[in-house]
């Protein structure tokens, strides 16, 4: 009697633990509950408010793709790329669609471009294309990445290629230097020699000193002009890879429904 007493008291005390506990499957219900919340929320513009619902449907279901996805574009809307790179890396990993694959990548792709991370924008795109060949958007956004990719990689080899030069210019100098300082002293004694005639020598009889040219204020130097002129064309350049970079948003920002 006493064993059967013991029985009923741990089948109660299990039963009320487990009563206590929601299973896996009511977590998964309530964490699509969140999603859809967060849809409305979205596409209220409320982002903010939109990206606490997704992570509380991450908090329930942390394998959620269609949730981390969503956030990602949340997150993205905010100004927040690199930290939305990290909720599509999640997605990525958690989805088997294709067509879904494709999405999430090109706005991976998408992030890396506004953080300029061309080489993993190139990435990006190239996985999304894996999985729908058919986008030309994607296709685009690719091309202009890989372009960019390019420009960066020539200007940091003209940098390196310059610093280099500078280096090898400044020993050239120190050298010079040096050379002169022996020459000035092999000079010194030339020089007490003519001191007489040289004294005695005025402007007036040196014609060819009369008439050399002397410079003009404010006049700009051949270096200076190729200076001014190479910094206009990088503004220009500038200017340009800022209209690129715009064209290169895309339009996939899309919320998965899930309902």
């Amino acid at each position: 009697m006493k064993r059967n007493s013991l029985i009923i008291v741990f089948l109660t005390f299990t039963t009320m633990l487990f009563a206590q506990q929601p299973n896996q499957e009511q977590l998964e219900r309530e964490a699509r509950t969140e999603v859809r919340e967060g849809n409305k929320l979205y596409n209220q513009l409320k982002f903010s408010d939109a990206e606490v619902a997704y992570k509380k449907a991450l908090s329930k279901n942390p394998n959620y793709g269609k949730a981390a996805y969503n956030l990602g574009n949340t997150i993205y809307q905010q100004g927040r790329s690199k930290e939305a790179i990290a909720n599509y890396e999640l997605s990525a990993k958690a989805t088997k669609d294709k067509m879904s694959k494709a999405e999430i990548f090109h706005n991976m792709g998408n992030s890396f471009m506004k953080e300029k991370q061309y080489a993993q924008a190139v990435e990006a795109y190239k996985n999304s294309m894996r999985n729908n060949s058919k986008d030309d958007e994607t296709r685009y956004n690719l091309a202009l990445a890989q372009k960019l990719l390019k420009d960066q990689q020539d200007k940091d080899n003209k940098d390196n290629k310059d610093d280099k030069n500078k280096d090898n210019k400044d020993k050239d100098g120190g050298d010079k230097d040096k050379n002169q300082d022996k020459k000035d002293d092999k000079d010194k004694g030339k020089d007490k020699k003519d001191d007489k005639g040289d004294e005695k020598k005025d402007d007036k009889q040196d014609p060819e000193k009369k008439e050399q040219p002397q410079p003009r204020p404010n006049q700009l130097s051949p270096e200076q002009m190729k200076q001014l002129l190479d910094a206009m064309n990088n503004e220009e350049n500038k200017t340009q890879q800022k209209m690129n970079e715009q064209k290169s948003k895309g339009r996939k920002i899309k919320q998965e429904k899930d309902w």
